[in-house]
């Protein structure tokens, strides 16, 4: 089966066991209640929009968000290659209030109510709700890098995970770099955001030096046994492309960042000098989660019931996206956090109606990678439910791994990203 026909085989399966098995796509009930969301990214804004259609507009839908516009992760290492900008990657919230009627609040969640069911705003606001939706995203594990908490550092050496104005200016630190420099880039063990990210970001950093710094290096220093998504992959991309460019090291673990010499300490591993820094911290699940008590996974990480995506810790309040523990072989994903948002939706609005929800959930996956400004590689899932183990499980046989990177799956990948930006926000 070629990929073409497996993506709208997987993409028309996931909608029917959404809209049918859920049966709320053709009039909806809920009438009068009120759902918060808080994150609009791909988890939180996809659920406020189809709560709102799927419901008819029956239901209330206020999204919480800090930001004017919406800014993509995925594709943002483009920006740090110089192929792409950052208007590129940014959308507008407006089409989630002008087309589906969500009410929009800019600003931040600093505390839950769970038992008066009620949302604390930074503003001194608070929002009433029947349902709470949290897509908070990831935060950050300062804590595990002492040095980072030095007056400075953390304006130095960047993360840039979270795209946006990190992301510019790591793309100045990159400019400013002599030729013959080395940017280093620390990884973290999994789980965290987007598992082929960093190796993603690497290749876009080496084809940026091979056009402007030929002298320069990309040091990937990864605490993981291994690359841990498309490995053959990017392995390939760096011999073939990339050769005395780009140095991968696994079984690195960072422990500390002294920013002021741009040095790296590890658990077991000498010390690596930089010219640029680019660290990615552990990471846990979005702070409003973790300060609520929803963090029951190692207190980094959200347990969910899969068919509902509501809290294990605490009735009433769901969590999307890549807040949550994940599941055997679920990625943190934008296109996950998409899946998230829908089948979330579903079943907030069968609950509200007093209806069980969709008893058996399937969520399918894309995550393309470029390893240029136009060439790219995929990886594809298919998750099912397993009522015995109530757990999401891949369903065997089903996605995939690109055979080789090309400008066809680019084109694939931007076109990836043109609909998935399409359905969350438009």
């Amino acid at each position: 089966m070629d990929r073409r026909r497996f993506s709208k085989i997987v993409s028309g399966a996931s909608a029917a066991s959404v809209l049918g098995l859920a049966g709320c796509a053709s009039g909806g009930g809920g009438g009068g209640a009120k759902v918060v969301v808080v994150g609009g990214g791909y988890g939180g804004a996809t659920a406020a929009k189809y709560l709102r259609e799927w419901s008819d507009g029956r239901i209330d839908v206020t999204l919480v968000e800090p930001n004017e516009a919406f800014v993509s992760c995925p594709l943002s290492n483009l920006v740090l290659g110089g192929s792409r900008q950052m208007a590129d990657i940014t959308t507008p919230y407006a089409n989630l209030a002008r087309r589906h009627g969500v009410k929009l609040v800019r600003d931040t969640a600093t505390a839950i109510d769970a038992q008066a069911r009620r949302l604390r705003l930074a503003s001194g606001t608070e929002l009433p709700y029947d349902r709470l939706i949290l897509s908070p995203g990831i935060d950050f594990m300062w804590d595990q890098l002492p040095g980072m908490a030095k007056p400075g550092a953390r304006e130095q050496v960047l993360h840039a995970w979270k795209a946006g104005p990190q992301t510019l200016a790591l793309r100045r630190q990159l400019e400013a770099m002599p030729d013959g420099g080395v940017f280093a880039i620390a990884i973290p063990l999994a789980p965290y955001r987007c598992p082929p990210g960093p190796y993603e970001r690497a290749c876009q950093v080496a084809h940026y030096f091979s056009q402007a710094k030929p002298k320069s290096k990309v040091l990937i220093l990864d605490a993981n046994e291994d690359v841990t998504s498309k490995g053959p992959l990017f392995k390939k991309a760096w011999a073939d492309r990339y050769a005395g460019i780009v140095e991968y090291r696994p079984r690195h673990t960072t422990v500390d960042v002294d920013a002021a010499s741009r040095t790296l300490r590890f658990d077991f591993n000498d010390p690596v000098k930089a010219d640029v820094l680019n660290v990615l911290p552990p990471m846990r699940a979005g702070a409003i989660a973790v300060q609520s008590g929803l963090a029951t996974a190692n207190g980094r990480w959200c347990e969910v019931d899969w068919l509902t995506l509501e809290s294990v810790a605490q009735p009433g309040i769901h969590v999307l996206g890549d807040s949550v523990q994940i599941a055997p072989a679920m990625p943190k994903s934008g296109h996950m956090a998409n899946q998230h948002g829908k089948t979330c939706a579903a079943a907030v609005i069968a609950l509200l109606e007093g209806r069980p929800p969709n008893p058996m959930p399937l969520y399918n996956n894309t995550c393309y990678s470029f390893v240029s400004p136009d060439e790219a590689v995929h990886v594809a899932s298919v998750h099912a439910y397993d009522a015995g183990q109530k757990t999401m499980l891949p369903v065997h046989g089903a996605g995939g791994l690109s055979v080789a990177a090309s400008e066809l799956e680019g084109r694939y990948g931007f076109a990836w990203a043109r609909n998935i930006w399409a359905d969350t926000l438009g």
